[in-house]
């Protein structure tokens, strides 16, 4: 849940560099590169306490990508439309 909603709250790249834009398209790359560091370390964790990997379907992968989209909705919703909201009142 944090990791889907870092890029979109944080104006930080990574959490490490701060930059004065982040356009959309680098906010997006953003968040796949933070789905693929958090779906890596869930197949790490499943190795270490399963000793083993279990093999998955596509649609395995299809539904990380998508709960990872429902996870990352509040802070997208927040980055575009609830902020301005806010800081107009």
């Amino acid at each position: 849940m944090i990791a889907a909603n870092l890029p979109w709250l944080s104006n930080k790249l990574f959490c490490i560099r701060q930059v004065t834009h982040k356009s959309g398209w680098l906010r997006w790359f953003e968040w796949l590169l933070w789905y693929a560091i958090s779906f890596i370390a869930g197949f790490m964790l499943e190795y270490k306490m399963m000793g083993t990997r279990t093999n998955q379907d596509w649609e395995f992968y299809v539904v990380t990508v998508c709960l990872f989209v429902v996870f990352a909705l509040p802070g997208f919703i927040y980055h575009y439309d609830l902020r301005k909201i806010l800081n107009s009142r």
